[in-house]
């Protein structure tokens, strides 16, 4: 059910940097060096550096790319849910584990005040980030041809070159337990060097209103965090928030299940994806 689709958004550019001069365009390099230490020691640094940045670049791009009301307001909710998840993921305290795998992957969980309980996934990926980015963001829409969990994810629309509404239909979990869920999310990618973060939160959109028949569930703050392994950089540090509430009638039993279990399985099913895109690859190549 509900996987992984909820994370996702475009490749990152800074199209209004190119005309800049001056101490305009100082003052955008000395924030792209700030950034640029997001993939660096550790998350504590994340959350100041990725505020400053965001009140700065939100005047900007309205200025620069004269962007509409509606656009405007995507570009700062995606900002939000960016600094949201990572202010999350920045405090190491109070997760309590709900499942380990045989493999290590791991699920933990926490409650805060005002979001309720938010989900952590943490696993190591035997790929570069760079292919895991690329099949997240880049072939977003083909995530039903490889998890089962999802049934559909289509791009409504495009702002920029890092945010994106986006609406995803989840399939109903086994004996139909929890039925299908639809979400309607606004998507921001950022990519620091090496280190992607892709942040998430649920919005409204005119082209997918209510559709019925399905539940109009709310997710976010979500964001997926890939690093590489300090030991190894063709291996990939993952780390997804995951933030949904359902909607319906659902004991918090089944709930806190079937949301472990669905990023669990996500971490499989996505091996299994590039492992296939290796093979084909390969196939391709003799």
């Amino acid at each position: 059910m509900l996987p992984a689709t909820f994370k996702l958004c475009a490749g990152i550019s800074y199209r209004h940097t190119r005309n800049m001069t001056g101490l305009r365009k100082n003052a955008i390099v000395a924030i792209h060096h700030e950034l640029n230490r997001l993939a660096g020691p550790g998350p504590s640094n994340w959350i100041s550096q990725v505020r400053r940045r965001s009140s700065l670049l939100s005047s900007r791009i309205e200025e620069e790319e004269g962007y509409d009301e509606e656009e405007m307001s995507y570009l700062k909710q995606g900002e939000d849910a960016l600094q949201k998840a990572i202010s999350i993921l920045s405090e190491q305290d109070g997760w309590t584990i709900e499942t380990v795998a045989a493999n290590g992957d791991k699920v933990l969980s926490k409650v805060l005040p005002d979001i309720g309980k938010v989900f952590k996934l943490e696993v190591m990926l035997e790929q570069h980030p760079d292919n895991l980015y690329k099949e997240l963001v880049g072939n977003m829409e083909q995530m039903g041809e490889w998890n089962p969990n999802v049934k559909q994810v289509k791009i409504l629309q495009k702002i920029g070159q890092d945010t994106m509404v986006t609406h995803e239909v989840s399939a109903e979990t086994p004996g139909n337990v929890v039925g299908p869920r639809d979400f309607v999310s606004v998507r921001c990618a950022k990519r620091r060097g090496s280190t992607c973060f892709l942040a998430g939160m649920s919005t409204q959109h005119t082209k997918m209103p209510e559709q019925r028949g399905v539940v109009r569930a709310e997710n976010g703050p979500t964001c997926i965090v890939m690093k590489p392994c300090a030991e190894d950089p063709n291996k990939t540090k993952f780390t997804w928030l995951l933030s949904i509430d359902l909607k319906g009638w659902i004991p918090k039993t089944i709930i806190n299940k079937v949301l472990s279990q669905t990023q669990v399985d996500f971490a499989n099913h996505l091996r299994q994806r590039m492992a296939n895109n290796v093979s084909m690859e390969m196939a391709h190549a003799c």
